[in-house]
């Protein structure tokens, strides 16, 4: 499998975040450390400096170096003390084979003004740098002695040598321990995402069956169910546009065939004139009948369809739809009986329900036996508008009740050939009563009979 680029990135960028941050935080705290390490070396030679210089004076000279060669044994620092008017004009060398003086005239200047000194420099003996404090010893006269104490800087970064060691192995384990927990990291966030991108190639080749396996409970959980949805809705579309497809074809295969089959039979003079007009008229009616359903239908099931909804007098609206039907019901001998609340308002497209009416009551009658039942009530419950089809026809096997609000399905292929139905009445009426926020209900037994209930919310007045 090709390289995660997004892994990658993820990876090297949170390495180095963490990484500079650790080395940043190291870096500041060896600076800091070391600073104030100096410094307090700086202040402990500067203390010690003042308090010698203070009890000059107090003790005779030979006492007085005694104490400073004390000094030089039990400190770290070196302690080097004059006051040799010679040296002090000279530059201070200190020790008398070496040339080179350890403090410049403009030093000097300082010591004669009374302020001390503090000096890093190469020592010109031994070329290694030293942190060095210079204390003037003032008199009545000025400038009476130096007390010069100082230290190899080797000395005073030494405790920062294991330190320093001890820091970089540190940094060292952070960088490893950071991949490590960063690889993991990475994995477990980018995991289902590269998975997502393996399943969508897939869909785009036209596999709409895979799914995402992810038990988690975070977004990334939520993610992967979202898309274990659209990939299932996708696959149902799929499928029911096949079968779509499958049933136009069908559908329309049947009568053209028919429509080619009697032309041949035409033109070859084995039908007469009469039997040939019958059949193409016949035919082409249930074309378009079959396209007029199929354009009404994908007009519903889409998104932006308008639907004009007014307040509707529904009992009326039911009468004026039946009577269109008188002719049907005689030529059946059906009775029909209407139980219609007059008070019942509906907001809703009067054309579209209509057509629900007309739908329904079309199946009812074409499916009823001759000189059977037929029965419309209409009456509110829950502040919603049912109307109840009832018929005593064929009826509808258990496990067809559910399906046949779906496009083309039909209990008998047969028959609707006979009759002349398209299969979409149904859903039409499904999707046009969806569209108005209300629901259809289909009860049927085999051979007693079908009941159909629309349901449709109330206007409220």
């Amino acid at each position: 499998m090709k390289r995660s680029v997004l892994k990658q990135r993820v990876r090297v960028s949170f390495i180095l975040l963490i990484s500079l941050t650790v080395i940043t935080i190291i870096m500041l705290t060896y600076f800091l450390y070391e600073k104030f390490y100096v410094e307090k070396q700086i202040s402990l030679l500067q203390s010690h400096g003042q308090l010698v210089a203070a009890q000059y004076g107090q003790f005779s000279n030979s006492e007085f170096i005694e104490k400073i060669n004390w000094l030089d044994s039990v400190l770290e620092a070196n302690v080097i003390f004059t006051s040799d008017p010679m040296l002090l004009s000279g530059g201070l060398p200190f020790e008398m084979e070496i040339e080179e003086t350890l403090i410049t005239f403009e030093e000097r200047q300082v010591l004669l003004e009374g302020d001390t000194l503090v000096l890093i420099r190469e020592h010109p003996r031994f070329a290694q740098d030293i942190l060095a404090v210079v204390t003037p010893i003032m008199g009545s006269q000025g400038l009476e002695a130096v007390l010069f104490l100082y230290m190899p800087l080797v000395t005073v970064y030494e405790p920062f040598e294991s330190i320093r060691y001890i820091l970089i192995g540190f940094v060292v384990l952070t960088v490893m321990v950071v991949s490590f927990v960063t690889r993991k990291i990475t994995n477990y966030f980018i995991r289902p995402i590269e998975e997502m991108m393996e399943i969508t190639k897939k869909m785009a080749n036209g596999d709409l069956t895979e799914r995402l396996e992810i038990n988690r409970r975070d977004e990334l959980g939520q993610l992967a169910i979202s898309f274990n949805r659209m990939s299932s809705s996708l696959e149902q579309a799929e499928t029911k546009r096949r079968e779509f497809l499958s049933n136009v074809s069908h559908e329309l295969r049947t009568p053209i065939s028919y429509m080619q089959g009697y032309t041949e039979a035409f033109e070859e003079k084995m039908i007469t004139p009469e039997k040939y007009m019958q059949t193409m008229k016949k035919e082409t009616a249930y074309i378009g009948r079959l396209v007029h359903d199929l354009l009404d239908l994908a007009q519903l099931e889409g998104d932006t369809y308008p639907i004009t909804k007014v307040p509707l007098p529904f009992a009326q609206l039911i009468e004026e739809v039946v009577e269109k039907f008188e002719w049907s019901i005689k030529n059946k001998k059906l009775t029909i009986r209407k139980e219609l609340d007059e008070e019942i308002i509906v907001e809703g497209d009067e054309d579209r329900l209509a057509q629900v009416i007309s739908n329904v009551l079309t199946n009812a009658i074409r499916y009823s036996n001759e000189h059977g039942n037929l029965s419309i009530r209409l009456d509110a419950h829950d502040n919603e508008a049912v109307l109840i089809f009832r018929d005593e026809g064929i009826g509808i096997p258990k496990d067809d009740v559910d399906k046949i609000t779906e496009r083309f399905y039909r209990v008998n292929k047969g028959r609707t050939r006979k009759d002349g139905g398209t299969g979409l009445g149904l859903a039409i009426v499904h999707q046009i009563v969806k569209l108005h926020g209300g629901k259809i209900e289909i009860q049927s037994e085999l051979r007693q009979g079908t009941t159909v209930s629309v349901f449709l919310p109330i206007y409220p007045v």
